[in-house]
């Protein structure tokens, strides 16, 4: 994986996360948002447990307080952007969150550049909000907002269990703190399986989808770029989602949408192009 292009990693994971949120969205009936939440961290952390057999009792106290709030974020993240989409379409949802990501790179900025191509994405955002015309509710809308804000400390806590704890363990272990911590809110939809045991596979295609893939190519990915980058490269995130809402979903965008999504691909492709060499080694806040 050394070998691949950080940018060809976080497209990849933008594809498997994006995808894992449509047929998230198909399981909210019979399981509900905080149900599918619950499952999608629980199952991952199994999965990614049973592979890496993290060796947790060698790790500093540093590591411990990293990983533990990496698994905040990602509980509060997805916990809340999953409520969102259940009266968002998931195009217009991930748009909104992505001014989470975006605000990140906009404080992280050193250079001009970069500050133009956030400025593009941003143009895009506005463009996909405008648009709505308000037909989108206002409490869904503030749902995703919160879920961006939320995915912001996992861009920077996510970066930080990558530089303290090798491998994918410390992801492993954020996203059981993370089940943990949805637990009470959505054990009691996620019980829903029992009585239907093929409502299971559904929820493990999330965890392989939107954690154990797409987290772990971040993970990756986040190791070799800066944090500001990152965020700038996610505004892909809409596009990914307008794709996997139209597939998944039938969720079928107009001239207005595809500008917009135009935009913030243009900002994404215009920071990594930008992007010196250099550049890789602030790849981790410290």
């Amino acid at each position: 994986m050394k070998r691949v292009p950080a940018p060809i990693l976080v497209l990849a994971a933008i594809t498997s996360v994006q995808f894992g949120s449509a047929v998230a969205r198909t399981l909210f009936d019979d399981l509900g948002a905080a149900g599918v939440t619950f499952l999608r961290l629980a199952i991952a952390a199994l999965i990614l447990g049973v592979l890496t057999r993290p060796k947790v009792w060698t790790w500093s106290l540093a590591a411990w307080r990293a990983a533990a709030l990496l698994g905040l974020f990602m509980a509060s993240m997805n916990l809340v952007f999953y409520y969102a989409i259940q009266n968002v379409p998931l195009g217009t949802a991930v748009t909104v969150e992505f001014l989470g990501p975006l605000l990140l790179a906009l404080v992280q900025t050193r250079r001009l550049a970069d500050l133009f191509w956030a400025a593009l994405a941003a143009t895009g955002v506005v463009l996909l909000g405008l648009h709505s015309g308000g037909s989108a509710p206002l409490g869904g809308l503030l749902l995703a907002l919160l879920a961006g804000l939320c995915w912001a400390g996992y861009i920077v806590f996510s970066a930080r269990v990558g530089a303290l704890i090798p491998g994918t363990s410390g992801l492993t272990v954020s996203l059981a703190i993370g089940a943990l911590l949805v637990a009470p809110f959505g054990l009691g939809g996620a019980g829903a399986v029992l009585g239907h045991p093929h409502l299971l596979l559904g929820g493990t295609a999330v965890a392989l989808l939107s954690s154990v893939i797409s987290y772990g190519l971040e993970l990756n990915a986040l190791r070799r770029i800066p944090t500001r980058v990152f965020g700038i490269l996610m505004s892909l995130e809409p596009a990914g989602a307008a794709l996997a809402g139209l597939l998944v979903l039938g969720q079928r965008l107009g001239p207005v949408e595809l500008a917009a999504l135009l935009l913030v691909t243009l900002a994404s492709v215009g920071v990594t192009l930008a992007r010196r060499p250099a550049a890789d080694r602030d790849a981790v806040p410290v």
